[in-house]
């Protein structure tokens, strides 16, 4: 089967889930189709589907992993002994865990293809990370509160696992409380990687993008807090600093050194 013929697959089954899709027009061309193809596994909501529809969707995102190319910890050169500074798509990142900056409701964004992290990580994870997070929400029976974090598998992504992580949202001048509650974002994800025998996270910029937390200041605490537990915790982890955009690059590149 080829890629082409793997969307086509995928969007056929997913429509046919629904009558209300049935007079969507399949695009001609494969870039538009990838789309459609990211928007309806977006809106999808955690239902089981079938081993076909895993085996064909597994098949397709490693192709397009394969596409997108991997990078390796190996491949990077610490900024710090132990520490990294990476810019870059965290989806095609291999290392023990990468931090997904998720929302209280855990599932993932069903924006169709919106532009925050939390999207990007269940695109290229795959329909089965929804329902993990699913299954760890009902367990759950409230929303995941801000600063803590829970660990899932990575599925068809090339790291090991998903960090998802509830940062503050922040609608004026930042408090006290927003910075301790970022903070522990990066303290909670820390702990559980070690308590599960990672030995290497990369994070992303939490908050930064949708929940509005000023970059400069959210990286000096991203830096700091990370540097403090390295300190209390010696050899635990190697931590990369992920960013995607060029001036979070240079706030994290001029705070390292």
């Amino acid at each position: 089967m080829t890629q082409e013929q793997r969307v086509d697959f995928l969007i056929r089954w997913l429509l046919d889930e629904h009558k209300e899709y049935q007079n969507i027009v399949v695009p001609s061309k494969l870039p538009d189709k990838r789309r459609l193809l990211r928007s309806l596994m977006n809106v999808r909501s955690p239902s089981q589907v079938s081993k076909d529809f895993l085996n064909v969707q597994d098949a397709y995102l490693q192709e397009r992993l394969t596409e997108r190319g991997i990078t390796k910890v190996t491949d990077l050169t610490p900024v710090q002994p132990g520490l990294y500074l990476w810019q870059g798509d965290i989806t095609t990142l291999a290392v023990d865990a990468i931090v997904n900056a998720a929302n209280s409701g855990m599932t993932g964004c069903y924006i169709p293809c919106h532009g925050c992290i939390d999207n990007a990580i269940h695109t290229y994870a795959g329909v089965q990370l929804r329902l993990e997070c699913a299954r760890i929400m009902a367990e759950q029976k409230e929303a995941e509160p801000t600063g803590k974090a829970k660990i899932t598998k990575a599925y068809q992504l090339p790291c090991r696992y998903v960090l998802h992580t509830v940062g503050p949202i922040v609608g004026g001048a930042v408090t006290e409380a927003d910075r301790e509650q970022l903070a522990s974002c990066y303290r909670s994800c820390m702990e559980l990687a070690a308590a599960n025998d990672l030995h290497s996270v990369a994070f992303c910029c939490i908050s930064t993008g949708e929940f509005h937390f000023p970059n400069a200041l959210a990286a000096e605490i991203a830096i700091q807090t990370v540097q403090t537990w390295r300190q209390q915790n010696p050899d635990k982890l190697e931590v990369i600093f992920n960013v995607f955009k060029d001036s979070d690059y240079a706030i994290y590149k001029r705070l390292l050194g």
